[in-house]
C-alpha cells in the first residue's frame, strides 16, 4: 500500500509538472491581458499573495490575480460576495475562476497540486481536528477538488447568510472535510483527470448559466452544476455523483451532479 501511494505521488508529481510547465506557456497571452487590465483598472500589484496551509502543515504564500482594490485586499482573510472592495475586473475574474490560474507556478513551485484539497487560511486550519490535519496535510494542496467544484459560488453562498463566518466554520467547513477525506481516500491520476475535466466543464457551464441569466433575466435556467440547492445540514452525506467513485457504506458515487 505504501509502495503503491509513493508510486501514484511521483507519478501526480510529474503530470502535475509538465502539465503546468505547458500550461503556463499557452496561458501567457492571457496573463499579460489579464495583467494590464488590472494595472489599467486599478494601482497595485497584479498578484495577490496569501497565506495558506500546505503539505505537513507548513505555510505558503499562494498566487492570485489581484481583485480588489489594493489599500484594502490584505485587510481581511475572509471576503463574502458582494464586496465594495472587488473592482470590475476582479468580480470577472472571481467569477470566471480566472483568478486562481497563477497558482500553476505554485504547482510548478511544488507547493500545490492540480487536484487536492484547497489550501485553507491559517485562521480555519487552526480549527482542524487533529485526526484530520493529520490527513489533510499529509498531501499536497489542490487548485480543484470535488469540495470546491460543491462549493465553487461560496461566496454568493456565504453572502445569503447572516452570520457568514460562524456558517463556514460549522457548515461548510465540516462538509469540505468529509469530501478531502473521499478523495485522499482514493487518490489515483485517474479521478484526478476526472475531477480537472469535471471543474472544467462545471465552469464553462456557470459562465453560459451566468451571461444567459444577464442577457434575459427572465429566464430560469439554473446550471444543474451551480450552488441553487441548500446545504443539508442534517445529514452527513455528500451530494450525488456518478462516475463509480463510491462512498464508503453506502451506495452513493461521486460523478455527475455536483450539488
Amino acid at each position: 500500500m505504501l509502495l503503491k501511494r509513493s508510486f501514484h505521488s511521483c507519478i501526480k508529481r510529474y503530470f502535475d509538472c509538465v502539465i503546468a510547465f505547458f500550461a503556463l506557456i499557452l496561458l501567457a497571452p492571457l496573463f499579460a491581458a489579464v495583467a494590464l487590465a488590472i494595472a489599467m483598472e486599478s494601482p497595485g500589484p497584479i498578484f495577490f499573495r496569501q497565506w495558506r496551509i500546505g503539505l505537513s502543515g507548513r505555510r505558503f504564500r499562494i498566487f492570485k490575480f489581484r481583485t480588489m482594490l489594493q489599500e484594502q485586499s490584505t485587510a481581511c482573510d475572509f471576503t463574502v460576495a458582494p464586496d465594495s472592495r472587488i473592482t470590475r475586473v476582479g468580480d470577472f475574474l472571481r467569477k470566471s475562476k480566472i483568478d486562481e490560474l497563477p497558482q500553476l507556478i505554485n504547482i510548478l513551485l511544488g507547493e500545490m497540486s492540480f487536484v487536492g484539497p484547497r489550501p485553507e487560511i491559517p485562521q480555519f486550519a487552526n480549527k482542524y481536528k487533529e485526526r484530520d490535519r493529520q490527513l489533510v496535510f499529509s498531501v499536497l494542496p489542490g487548485m480543484t477538488d470535488f469540495a470546491s467544484i460543491r462549493f465553487r459560488n461560496e461566496n454568493e453562498l456565504l453572502a445569503r447568510q447572516i452570520d457568514p463566518l460562524s456558517y463556514y466554520e460549522q457548515v461548510i467547513m465540516p462538509m469540505k472535510l468529509r469530501y478531502y477525506r473521499f478523495y485522499i481516500a482514493r487518490a489515483s491520476l485517474r479521478l484526478d483527470i476526472y475531477i480537472m475535466a469535471l471543474t472544467v466543464r462545471c465552469l464553462i457551464r456557470d459562465i453560459v448559466a451566468h451571461y444567459s441569466r444577464k442577457n434575459h433575466p427572465a429566464s430560469s435556467a439554473i446550471c444543474s452544476y451551480g450552488d441553487d440547492t441548500p446545504v443539508n445540514t442534517r445529514t452527513k452525506d455528500p451530494p450525488t455523483w456518478t462516475l463509480g467513485f463510491h462512498e464508503p457504506g453506502n451506495g452513493a458515487c461521486f460523478g455527475s451532479k455536483t450539488d
